[in-house]
C-alpha cells in the first residue's frame, strides 16, 4: 500500500511538472528575446535653438522613442519616430528631436521596444536644455577636459563635481577613453566602460556632450595618420557621440563648427591628417591637414561671435618641443593660423586644449606680432595621474601656476550684458577653485592690445623674470 501510494505520487508529480513546462513554464511562453532595454545612456548631444541630440545603446535591434515635453512628470508629451537600432552600429542609437523652442528645459524618457525602459522607467524624467537663438547674447556654462582613464580610476570623483557645477555644455577634449589598441572591439569596450562609470550618469543623461578626439581614442599613443585603423576609429567614434556633424562631405574627420549665442566653437581634428611628430617642421608639415585648415580659415573669417573657442585636444604652447605630441611639433601651421587671425583682423579668439595630465593657464604673446595674446586654456586630467614632465617645460607664457595635485575640470563662464566677459576656473574634485579666475574682455582680443602682464599670476612673474636672467624656471632666485 504504501508503495503504491508512492508511486502515485511520484507519477503526479511527473505528470503536473511536465504540464506546468508546457503551458506555463514551457516553450510556448518562454521570453524568445529577454529584456528589452538600454545598456548604456541615454545621454545628450548636440542641441541647437529648435533640435535636441538623443545617444543610446540598447540591448538589441530594437525599436527605441524618446517621450519630451515641459512638465517634469510627462503627463503631457510628444514622441518622435522610432529608430532601430542596428547590430553594425553596436546598436548604438542617435534621435533627433526637432520642432523645439530656444532656451528651453525639456524632459524626455526613452521608450524601448514600445515600453518603458525596464531600468530606467522609475527615474524621474531626464532633463536638455535647448541653446539659445544664434547670435543672442545669453550667459552659459561650459565645463571641459580630458583624459578620462578608466583602467587608472574607476570612479572618477570629478563628475559629481561637474553634476553640482551644473554646466549647459559639456566639452571632451580627447583621451576621452583610453583604447590603446588597434582591435576596434577594444575600442567600443572602452567607451562602454566609461559610459558606465556611476558618477557619470547624472552629466550624461542631463548635460549636452559635445566631444573631439586625441591618440588615445584614436588608436595608439601618439598616433597620426599613418592608423591603420583610422577609419574604423572614426566610424566608432561616430557611433559613440551625438555631435552636431562630422568633416565635411568629401573630407572625413571628427572637426565641426557649433554656435551656442553669441559663442562659436571649432572643434578641431588632430590626429586624422596628422604628419608625424618627428618630420621636420616645413611649411609642407601638416597637423590639420590642407582641406581642413582652409575648413577653419573660411569658418573664423565668416564668424561674427563674440567668442570665438579654437578646441584641440593637443595643446597650443610650445612647451612640449619640436618633435612633442602636440602644437609644439607644428610651430609652421600654427603660427600660419595665428598671422591668418591677425591679417584678417579676426577678434575674439581664445584656444582651448587638454592632454597634459595638468591643469593650465597659458599664453601666446601673439601682440609681439601684431595681433593679441592669445591665451591657452587647459582641461586635464578628468581621471588621471599628474605627471612631472611640465617642471621642465617651459610655454611662452604660464599665466597661473600649475595645478598637478589631481585630477580637474576646467569651466568657461561666458557672461553678457554691458561688460561681456569669459571668465575661466579650474576646479578641483572638492569643487574648488585652484588659483584665482582668469577674466578676459572682448576689447583685449583685438590687434595691437597686450593684455597678459595685468592678469599674469605675481609668483610666475617672477618664475619667468627668473627664468630670463639665466636660471631654473622653479630655481629660487639668487639674493644680491
Amino acid at each position: 500500500m504504501i508503495s503504491r501510494t508512492r508511486h502515485f505520487r511520484s507519477v503526479l508529480g511527473i505528470s503536473i511538472g511536465l504540464l506546468f513546462f508546457a503551458g506555463l513554464g514551457g516553450a510556448s511562453s518562454r521570453n524568445e528575446i529577454g529584456y528589452p532595454r538600454v545598456m548604456q545612456g541615454p545621454m545628450v548631444g548636440a542641441v541647437s535653438p529648435n533640435e535636441a541630440r538623443i545617444w543610446v545603446r540598447l540591448s538589441s535591434e530594437y525599436p527605441v522613442v524618446v517621450e519630451y515635453g515641459l512638465d517634469f512628470r510627462l503627463t503631457s508629451f510628444e514622441a518622435t519616430e522610432p529608430v532601430v537600432a542596428a547590430k553594425a552600429d553596436d546598436y548604438t542609437v542617435i534621435i533627433t528631436i526637432r520642432d523645439l523652442a530656444p532656451d528651453t528645459e525639456y524632459f524626455y524618457r526613452i521608450k524601448v521596444n514600445n515600453a518603458l525602459d525596464r531600468y530606467l522607467r522609475d527615474y524621474p524624467a531626464f532633463r536638455f536644455k535647448t541653446a539659445p537663438v544664434v547670435g543672442a547674447a545669453s550667459g552659459f556654462r561650459v565645463a571641459f577636459g580630458s583624459g578620462a582613464r578608466f583602467l587608472d580610476d574607476r570612479v572618477q570623483a570629478i563628475w559629481p563635481v561637474v553634476d553640482h557645477l551644473r554646466p549647459d555644455l559639456l566639452l571632451w577634449l580627447g583621451d576621452n577613453i583610453y583604447g590603446d589598441s588597434l582591435d576596434a572591439d577594444i575600442l567600443r569596450e572602452e567607451y562602454r566602460r566609461l559610459r558606465d562609470v556611476v558618477g557619470l550618469q547624472p552629466v550624461i543623461h542631463n548635460v549636452s556632450n559635445l566631444a573631439t578626439w586625441d591618440d588615445h581614442d584614436y588608436g595608439l599613443n601618439n598616433h597620426d595618420r599613418t592608423n591603420p585603423i583610422k577609419d574604423e576609429a572614426l566610424e566608432i567614434f561616430k557611433q559613440y557621440w551625438a555631435n552636431p556633424s562630422y568633416g565635411l562631405a568629401d573630407v572625413p574627420g571628427v572637426f565641426f563648427s557649433y554656435r551656442y549665442g553669441a559663442v562659436d566653437f571649432f572643434f578641431l581634428d588632430d590626429r586624422f591628417y596628422r604628419d608625424p611628430n618627428n618630420d621636420p617642421d616645413t611649411t609642407e608639415k601638416t597637423l590639420l591637414g590642407r582641406a581642413q585648415l582652409d575648413w577653419l580659415k573660411t569658418e573664423l573669417k565668416q564668424s561674427t561671435a563674440v567668442f570665438k573657442i579654437l578646441v584641440s585636444g593637443g595643446g597650443w604652447s610650445s612647451s612640449k618641443g619640436p618633435t612633442g605630441d602636440s602644437w609644439a611639433a607644428f610651430l609652421n601651421e600654427r603660427n600660419q593660423i595665428f598671422d591668418f587671425i591677425r591679417d584678417n583682423e579676426i577678434g575674439g579668439v581664445v584656444l582651448i586644449s587638454g592632454d597634459s595630465h595638468i591643469g593650465e593657464l597659458n599664453m601666446i604673446p601673439w601682440s609681439d606680432h601684431g595681433g593679441y595674446d592669445l591665451y591657452d586654456l587647459v582641461g586635464s586630467p578628468f581621471a588621471q595621474k599628474a605627471p612631472d614632465s611640465w617642471i621642465e617645460r617651459r610655454p611662452e607664457r604660464r599665466i597661473r601656476p600649475v595645478y598637478f595635485q589631481g585630477s580637474s575640470i576646467g569651466v568657461m563662464d561666458f557672461i553678457f550684458g554691458e561688460s561681456p566677459r569669459l571668465i575661466y576656473r579650474v576646479i578641483d574634485i572638492h569643487g574648488r577653485n585652484v588659483w584665482e579666475p582668469f577674466e578676459v574682455e572682448p576689447g583685449e582680443l583685438v590687434n595691437g592690445i597686450k593684455s597678459w602682464p595685468a592678469k599674469v599670476n605675481e609668483e610666475e612673474r617672477q618664475r619667468q623674470e627668473n627664468y630670463e636672467r639665466g636660471h631654473g624656471y622653479y630655481e629660487t632666485p639668487p639674493t644680491d
